[in-house]
């Protein structure tokens, strides 16, 4: 059984080395985005080998960022996130207060 759910799309990520980036697009079937206070990808795998998956986009299936506007009940409500670098972290850029 596949289980079917609406999600904001990962439009795009800057982060190349994650093995579920081709192409700057995340491949990886969902991502899970921080903690409580950091809006970290927490799907970022830094390994060499890449996902053979090219043609499935990922959504955010869960958001822990509780200070976000887009956080509604622990699910990203954006039409799509970017994540990339802030400083060193690699983050959703879409987060806002």
């Amino acid at each position: 059984m596949k289980v079917r759910n609406e999600m904001p799309a990962v439009g795009s990520c800057e982060v190349t080395q994650c093995a579920y980036n081709v192409s700057k697009n995340c491949h990886a079937r969902a991502i899970t985005v921080g903690d409580a206070q950091n809006p970290n990808c927490d799907t970022y795998l830094g390994i060499p080998q890449r996902s053979r998956e090219t043609q499935r986009i990922a959504g955010v299936g869960a958001c822990k960022v509780t200070g976000c506007k887009f956080n509604d009940d622990f699910e990203c409500s954006a039409e799509s996130i970017l994540v990339g670098y802030r400083g060193t972290r690699i983050n959703c850029l879409t987060f806002s207060k």
